[in-house]
């Protein structure tokens, strides 16, 4: 596997956004863009990259802003922009997108997002779905208006106070704090992510994915969730755009897959008529790095392949 780095300035017009690419030799079947979870980045997914590589598809990701190298300094883990984060980290999405197009104008280009990264493509869809000749919605969920709204509300009552930098480990208490709960005998606070228990151990030990974000984060983080939810951003998904929205049943995140066949039947009545569902028994959050996870492989590059 060949691969390689890249850089661009962000939409923010702050941050170097650090991108790899992962490429196989010769000409590839389909490109594969992903979009990488909260706090991780995006060389979590070799594995995942190496595999589709092998099979001759093309990866590419960047590092979002506020996360591992798109940073200056650790100091800016899990900070997004002055104004409207949100929007920057799919400017950004997109940007990679265009870079990869000028190259490969008339090969097949699918984007996949992962956990914050599955808001984030629900939302780039919504303005740039045409663009796309499919998208994989994994890990994502379903939170009711009540949830979100308080949840802004929290972070602005600590903004105010503290300052949109700080980093609050009560907001990260109520965003996170319950989703172990269903773990007999968790070992860490990160259980809920995988059962593979190596993979949480190398989790634990790696700053870049341990921090905890900043009150802007949270609220860009909000304000994504805010704008996926709202039927006339659900309406702009064009209607015959292939997607997979794929979870873990043990998935805290998408409430053990309610949420996730919750969202199916509120975009197949919106007139999505090109959607598939796979959900994953015992599989908890991060269904890539499970320990069952070349099933999910084969799933997605099969789910590709036939689109």
């Amino acid at each position: 596997m060949k691969n390689s780095t890249f850089t661009f300035q962000s939409s923010n017009n702050t941050n170097a956004i650090h991108g790899v690419i992962w490429a196989p030799k010769g000409e590839p079947k389909a490109i594969l863009q992903i979009a990488h979870g909260m706090t991780e980045f995006i060389e979590r997914y070799e594995e995942f990259a190496q595999f589709m590589v092998d099979n001759k598809i093309l990866v590419v990701g960047n590092d979002h802003i506020g996360h591992g190298k798109s940073v200056d300094s650790k100091e800016g883990w899990g900070y997004f922009a002055k104004k409207d984060g949100s929007a920057c980290v799919v400017e950004d999405m997109h940007h990679v997108t265009k870079i990869m197009k000028k190259k490969y104008s008339d090969t097949p280009y699918y984007l996949l997002g992962h956990s914050m990264g599955s808001f984030m493509v629900r939302r780039y869809v919504m303005n740039y779905g045409k663009e796309l000749t499919g998208a994989i919605i994994m890990g994502t969920g379903n939170q009711p208006f009540p949830m979100v709204i308080g949840g802004k509300a929290l972070v602005k009552i600590e903004t105010l106070v503290k300052g949109e930098k700080y980093r609050s480990k009560l907001v990260e208490i109520i965003m996170f704090g319950a989703y172990n709960k269903r773990i007999k005998d968790a070992k860490t606070p990160c259980d809920w992510l995988t059962t593979d228990k190596a993979i949480v151990e190398k989790y634990l030990k790696e700053p870049s994915c341990t921090f905890i974000f900043t009150l802007n984060g949270f609220n860009s983080l909000l304000d994504t969730i805010l704008y996926i939810m709202k039927k006339r951003n659900i309406d702009k998904i064009p209607k015959d755009l292939p997607i997979l929205l794929t979870s873990g049943e043990e998935d805290p995140v998408g409430n053990y897959g309610k949420d996730v066949q919750t969202l199916y039947k509120k975009m197949t009545k919106t007139g999505i008529h090109n959607i598939d569902l796979k959900l994953y028994k015992g599989c908890r959050h991060e269904i890539l790095n499970e320990v069952t996870r070349q099933t999910v492989y084969k799933d997605i590059l099969e789910w590709i392949i036939s689109k």
